[in-house]
């Protein structure tokens, strides 16, 4: 049995996204459970470890100066574990691979980003399809050298396999979130303390990122009852408050809300909206099930898998406008069904669920 794992990558706190957020919710439920889930990271400022926590030196991101790139060489203090999970495939993954392979343990690999999926924001135009070439390259030689790979849907799965051409073993295992904090709540109070309206309440929290299509979301509202409430920040937020005058929406900015704010947040919409058709799982699609509000999500990427038709929620085509505003009217017209199977599917949305399936992809790769 798997009691020690050292878990390696290059996202960690203080910095809040759906990497890190997964990555220390296991940490935190793995070791509640067995013996321990060390985690090696970028020392940022600001942030001290805790015990089993390893931050090692790094510098600036180049085109991302928001994140840190640690020196890839694992802590001289790192005790030998069980088996060693890398989550990301930069400087921290590389160390992880060292590290696994320096002492004979067994190792796996997250396959939580689609990485080719970010170039056309870095990148001009005629760059755009070399740098996605790249970046298969990359990842078909990172993943060539690990033993098993978690992939959170069945369409991450398919696209490492497929689209970059890895030839991997790969087991879908699903994030899991913290159904505990993820419930339905009364939503009374942040509604009056955001002062949102009575009418139809749609919403989406995340960054606010080109690739995340929220401009698409802004056009489905406009010139409807529907009011959009935005949480979260990010490059995109300018022009999409450009976008709502523009077009009318109904669109309020609330900024980033404290993780303890999403539950009420999620509680009190009448549907997540999600046109973002990138994603390898989508948590925030996940959470708002959790607190029982049904989603509305582009027909690609991982919401194919994460966004069931007709129980959890509806898909529509993305850049079918039409079809968006169709999916929101019967979304709300169904709500009170959809909220109920919403509900009904908490238990398989845990990260307990979830550790139960990563112990035994762990267990088969003890020799």
């Amino acid at each position: 049995m798997v009691e020690t794992v050292a878990a390696f990558t290059d996202l960690y706190l203080p910095t809040v996204n759906g990497i890190t957020y997964t990555i220390s919710l296991w940490r935190e439920r793995w070791s509640g459970r067995r013996a321990s889930m060390d985690v090696v990271f970028p020392k940022i400022d600001g942030y001290e470890p805790n015990d089993g926590e390893y931050a090692v030196p790094s510098i600036e991101a180049p085109l991302y100066p928001r994140y840190r790139l640690g020196r890839p060489t694992p802590p001289d203090d790192l005790d030998v574990p069980d088996v060693v999970h890398v989550h990301t495939p930069f400087s921290l993954g590389v160390a992880g691979v060292r590290f696994a392979r320096a002492n004979d343990v067994p190792l796996v690999a997250s396959y939580h980003t689609i990485l080719e999926g970010r170039v056309p924001d870095l990148v001009s135009n005629s760059l755009v399809e070399p740098g996605r070439r790249l970046c298969r390259a990359y990842e078909r030689a990172f993943f060539a050298r690990v033993d098993h790979v978690i992939v959170p849907t069945a369409f991450a799965r398919r696209h490492l396999r497929e689209s970059v051409g890895a030839d991997v073993e790969a087991t879908v295992v699903s994030n899991g979130i913290d159904t505990d904090r993820f419930r339905p709540t009364d939503p009374g109070p942040f509604r009056e303390r955001y002062g949102l309206p009575d009418g139809p309440l749609l919403g989406y929290t995340g960054r606010h990122g080109p690739e995340k299509n929220l401009e698409e979301a802004i056009d489905a509202v406009a010139g409807t009852d529907c009011t959009l409430v935005l949480a979260g920040d990010g490059p995109a937020r300018e022009g999409l408050e450009r976008r709502a005058a523009e077009t009318g929406a109904d669109a309020r900015f609330l900024g980033f809300l404290d993780r303890e704010e999403l539950p009420a947040f999620y509680s009190a919409l009448d549907a997540f909206v999600f046109p973002s058709p990138v994603e390898t799982q989508g948590l925030v699609a996940l959470e708002a099930t959790a607190c029982g509000t049904p989603v509305v999500a582009a027909d690609a990427g991982a919401l194919i898998d994460s966004v069931i038709e007709g129980e959890t929620g509806y898909r529509y085509e993305p850049g079918d406008l039409e079809a968006f505003r169709w999916a929101i009217r019967r979304t709300l017209a169904e709500n009170d069904r959809l909220s109920d199977l919403c509900r009904r599917r908490r238990a398989m949305l845990s990260v307990e669920h979830s550790l139960e399936q990563l112990a035994r992809v762990y267990g088969g790769l003890q020799g």
